[in-house]
């Protein structure tokens, strides 16, 4: 027991050591969810509604409480002639005694099942919040993904195209180009800067915004993302997937344990249009005489039977099967969207795939090439530059609007595994 402490001790000593000497500490998507699930605010918040439904569980469990009743009736205010004793004995009055509700209709059972039923359909709204604050947290790391490889890429352009204005420089100093075509060169370098400047500005709002997702105070201020950005295909079929999201939608499972909590919900209010019965035994001393009394009392059930809250919760029924059903038809909705966005953003990720990447690199290099021997015009060097930077951007934008498309139909579908 000792040395399994003292080697996870160790790891962990080393892996502290490992994440300071590389900088900022690095997290995947599957640590960012699990931190989401371990400390993200207002699901922590969500989650204390299930635990204030089981406290409505104990409240509605509770049988009704017995009424103690005492009273002293004719007190005297001066000194009797016979003296305290005697006339407390022939002369006052004094009551005491126990009432209790007995409930009618199995109130009790009633209230507990209806109690219970609400405890499902929050347990399960909880389970759907979580569903939506994954997708958020996926959504998110992906951006700040997308950001890091922006800002990879508009480093590179910017140092390559620094070389370039250098060459420039020379050129012009040795005569070989007009101070005018210097000087668009030096003008397209703002581009480069600012393109690296908005880069950088996207990275940090981007890790910014996961950051409060995770939990704020859950990682340092200095973290960063790590994992796989790249284009992974991927194979699924949509009636696989519709009954996939018919089984796990925490969603559509509420909205079906909420046509059972409406028909609880009726039951209840039937049996509070029972009439319940008060019973009770009474002590008396009145005048020397000591009496017992038993009684029985139940309101007459002429004018009120609970007649509207029945008529309303049995439209409650309705409105809980009518959105039953009309969820069921957003969830077919959401996974066949979410699937014919898969499909386009793959077919314009297999686009870039299929050569027009490199057909772009080698492009700007034969036209930098041509350019520093003064085979080809500055236009179009500066054209064939502009045209590799958007294609380099565009492709990582094409990347990332297809990994966040497979994270929409896994919020579509309800879980993270893909059929």
């Amino acid at each position: 027991m000792k040395r399994n402490r003292v080697g996870f001790l160790a790891v962990a000593v080393i892996g502290c050591a490992t994440a300071s000497a590389e900088g900022s500490v690095k997290i995947t998507l599957d640590q960012a969810i699990q931190m989401a699930l371990r400390h993200n605010h207002t699901l922590l918040a969500a989650r204390t509604t299930v635990q204030q439904s089981h406290a409505q569980e104990i409240s509605a469990n509770l049988r009704p409480n017995p009424t103690a009743f005492v009273n002293w009736a004719y007190l005297p205010l001066y000194k009797p002639e016979d003296g305290y004793l005697s006339y407390l004995q022939n002369n006052t009055e004094g009551d005491m005694g126990l009432s209790y509700t007995i409930e009618r209709g199995n109130k009790r059972f009633h209230r507990l099942q209806a109690a219970k039923d609400a405890t499902d359909v929050a347990r399960s709204q909880v389970a759907d919040n979580e569903r939506t604050t994954v997708a958020q947290v996926a959504t998110l790391f992906i951006n700040a993904q997308l950001a890091d490889s922006t800002m990879e890429l508009t480093e590179q352009n910017l140092k390559s195209f620094q070389k370039t204005v250098d060459i420039g420089e020379t050129q012009f100093k040795g005569g070989a180009i007009s101070e005018n075509d210097y000087l668009k060169i030096k003008l397209q370098l703002l581009q480069f800067q600012t393109d690296d400047q908005q880069a950088r500005l996207a990275k940090v709002q981007a890790l910014s915004d996961l950051r409060q997702q995770l939990g704020y105070e859950s990682v340092p201020v200095d973290y960063d993302v790590t994992g796989p950005f790249e284009y992974r295909p991927l194979l699924v079929t949509l009636p696989e997937l519709q009954a996939a999201a018919m089984q796990n939608r925490p969603d559509l499972r509420a909205a079906a344990q909420g046509v059972t909590a409406a028909i609880s919900q009726y039951g209840l209010a039937k049996a509070n249009g029972k009439q319940d019965l008060s019973v009770s035994s009474n002590y008396s001393h009145t005048g020397g005489i000591n009496a017992l009394t038993f009684g029985w009392s139940v309101p007459l059930a002429v004018f009120d039977r609970n007649q509207g809250e029945i008529a309303r919760t049995n439209y409650a029924i309705t409105q809980a099967r009518e959105q039953e059903t009309a969820l069921r038809g957003q969830v077919m909705t959401d996974v066949k969207d979410a699937y014919e966005a898969l499909l386009t953003d793959d077919k314009i990720a297999r686009f870039y795939e299929s050569g027009y990447l490199e057909v772009s690199r080698r492009n700007r290099d034969i036209s930098e090439y041509a350019y520093s021997r003064g085979a080809t015009s500055l236009l179009d060097f500066l054209d064939a530059e502009r045209s590799y930077r958007s294609t380099q951007l565009s492709y990582r934008q094409a990347i990332a609007a297809y990994m966040q498309a497979i994270e929409q139909l896994r919020q579509a579908i309800g879980v993270r595994s893909l059929p």
